[in-house]
């Protein structure tokens, strides 16, 4: 059946209409992803896999620690960056301070070194020693390699 020409006038007018609305859709869309891609590019999060032994650790640190200390492998910056912008609350820097299971464990149950801001048992029991055992793996990545001796602490 042959097509009249009030249908070809019709649909030589919404023909243009549809394909501008097409147009507009599809860049919407490409628009869209392209925003969540980049918005993905800047994120820090924990860069370790989730079958690594260290990945609890990684997440407790990161939920518990992350607020006062920095360290990258979780994307935590909470120590200050100069001494000119620090505040009470900056914990060191673990990308250049390397710590053991011993000096967690200890600073985890006492509140740090000095007792003054950090809170005691910030994490109790396994999540300590999983904190503890990730840090000791993950911390001083970034310092400079100086001979040292290992001190034992009391856990007394």
């Amino acid at each position: 059946m042959p097509a009249s020409d009030d249908s070809l006038a019709l649909r030589a007018v919404l023909r243009p209409i549809y394909f501008r609305r097409m147009r507009v859709l599809a860049t919407t869309i490409a628009l869209l992803a392209c925003a969540v891609l980049l918005g993905a590019c800047g994120s820090q999060g924990i860069k370790l896999a989730k079958t690594s032994p260290y990945y609890k650790g990684a997440v407790l640190f990161s939920d518990h620690c992350a607020g006062c200390h920095t360290l990258a492998t979780v994307g935590a910056e909470g120590s200050a960056t100069n001494i000119s912008n620090r505040i009470k609350t900056n914990g060191p820097n673990f990308n250049f301070r390397k710590e053991n299971v011993q000096q967690v464990l200890y600073a985890i149950r006492n509140g740090g070194f000095s007792g003054a801001i950090m809170p005691e048992n910030v994490v109790v029991g396994e999540n300590a020693h999983a904190v503890a055992e990730f840090l000791a793996k993950y911390s001083g990545l970034q310092a400079e390699k100086v001979p040292h001796t290992e001190i034992t602490l009391s856990t007394k």
